[in-house]
């Protein structure tokens, strides 16, 4: 059959990323309270069956760049349907904690196989770094996860219960996710491009210099995008899993806590859609630098108590969700689209096990010091990922200058 087009595919990728984020991630989310209403386990360990499924993504997460940069994404993501599939089916049949826990290990080899690292790194693979657009498209359509998906998971419990749900999502794995990897992802990438890594200028999209720097000076790049990424995944996981508390000792009342809880979501799809028409013309650097900008400005007013919650956090999620985009394309553009999905999955390592840790480190700080200092501490944390991002940006335009005035010899 013909090979698809670029939008189908990054269409197909959009809404199997959909279901892929609802029936991992954001699941517990919903099933955590009837779980242990209906087992009689704590919910600690209920909802610590995610932390376990982000550390074993984690931990596959550089076999699947490698594997991708050297069979495409096809049976990567076929794969992660088959496992989310399995764990789901693991979840629906658990009749203990043990069992429980280990159907979240087999979800998170999934999520490691399927979530946005394996999808970015499959469109680099198809596209080069013609990636970027369908990157920023793909990050567009998956921010309707959990729009789609909580609800969705909220009316299969009030149908089915808890592990009819399950169920449901592990049938929805096979009968479409896998599938369609199968049948509309190309048996065999087109050849790597040999070359060195093409850099846009850092102040427009126009093709720029081609980044040309010693192995010492890589390796900070990579270094610096590596902890500004995990930086800021480990403050995601943070105000994700306590929001409600943060806003409640500002002093809203729950019900205005969930409320405005609930902006986080729609600003990171319309800053993405913001992105999409503006992000092209700007070296991904600049997405970057907003995003942790937005982050650190919202969450430190926040703590401040100087501007109305609300807007902190539209701010807050606008930077979310560009931050995503940089995720993708910051990526391609310092380091060129050859090898690019082996080092997402380099990348990712680190990115999962700070999901993963962070969300008891700040229950631990929640309990120790309070609220207010916990906050206090994310913000300070995101002011510090700005740093960061502020270097790597100075490396950037430093590496570029150095392109474009070097002689060339005859």
């Amino acid at each position: 059959m013909p090979r698809p087009g670029r939008a189908a595919i990054v269409g197909v990728l959009g809404l199997t990323q959909i279901l892929a984020w609802g029936s991992s991630y954001y699941l517990p989310a919903v099933l955590a309270r009837p779980v242990a209403a209906a087992t009689g386990w704590p919910p600690a360990w209920v909802v610590s069956g995610l932390s376990l499924g982000l550390l074993a993504a984690g931990s596959v997460s550089p076999w699947v760049g490698r594997t991708i940069e050297r069979t495409g994404g096809r049976p990567v993501l076929a794969l992660s349907a088959v496992l989310l599939a399995l764990g789901l089916v693991g979840l629906a049949l658990a009749t203990d904690l043990a069992v429980w826990l280990v159907a979240w290990i087999v979800i998170g080899l999934g999520m490691g196989t399927g979530l946005y690292d394996a999808a970015f790194a499959t469109l680099g693979r198809l596209y080069g770094q013609d990636a970027r657009r369908a990157i920023t498209d793909l990050t567009l359509l998956g921010g309707f996860a959990s729009t789609v998906c909580w609800p969705l998971s909220a009316f299969l419990v009030e149908t089915v219960g808890w592990r009819g749900t399950c169920l449901a999502y592990a049938g929805l794995q096979l009968a479409l996710a896998l599938p369609v990897h199968l049948l509309l992802l190309p048996r065999t990438p087109p050849p790597a491009r040999p070359a060195a890594a093409p850099v846009e200028s850092p102040t427009d999209g126009a093709p720029g210099a081609v980044l040309r720097s010693t192995r010492a000076e890589r390796t900070a790049h990579l270094a610096l995008l590596a902890a500004g990424l995990t930086l800021g995944t480990a403050i995601q996981s943070v105000v994700s899993v306590h929001l409600l508390t943060l806003l409640q000792v500002r002093g809203a009342e729950l019900a205005v806590a969930v409320g405005l809880g609930a902006l986080v979501g729609p600003s990171q799809v319309v800053a993405r859609a913001v992105e999409k028409v503006l992000g092209s013309r700007f070296h991904p650097i600049w997405t970057m630098l907003a995003s942790t900008s937005l982050v650190a400005g919202g969450l430190g007013l926040l703590w401040a108590g100087l501007g109305v919650p609300a807007l902190c956090l539209v701010l807050y999620g606008a930077g979310v969700g560009i931050g995503s985009i940089a995720r993708g394309t910051l990526p391609l553009v310092l380091f060129g689209s050859t090898g690019y999905a082996t080092l997402m999955g380099t990348l990712a390592l680190p990115i999962w096990v700070a999901g993963a840790l962070a969300p008891p480190a700040g229950a631990f700080l929640l309990e120790r010091i309070g609220a207010s200092a916990t906050l206090a501490g994310l913000a300070t944390t995101a002011l510090v990922n700005v740093a960061l991002t502020a270097v790597l940006l100075l490396f950037v335009r430093k590496q570029a200058t150095r392109a474009v005035f070097r002689p060339r010899s005859s």
